[in-house]
């Protein structure tokens, strides 16, 4: 599953959600407020796994720095 989702570069929230363990709320913020990057085609959205993944990776420096 995971190595499926790593050759992807866009994916849909059930999937982001699945490869973050971020629950779908979460990563709605994290699109609205721009800090992961999106793209709207129509009525679904789909998120940009590099920007998920270097927003997690941030995120997780920032943790041990604290």
């Amino acid at each position: 599953m995971l190595k499926e989702v790593e050759e992807q570069r866009w994916a849909d929230y059930p999937t982001c959600e699945r490869y973050s363990g971020l629950s779908h709320t979460t990563l709605w913020r994290l699109v609205k407020s721009g800090e992961v990057r999106s793209a709207r085609i129509g009525r679904s959205v789909r998120i940009d796994l590099r920007s998920l993944e270097r927003f997690m990776e941030a995120a997780s420096e920032r943790a041990v720095g604290e």
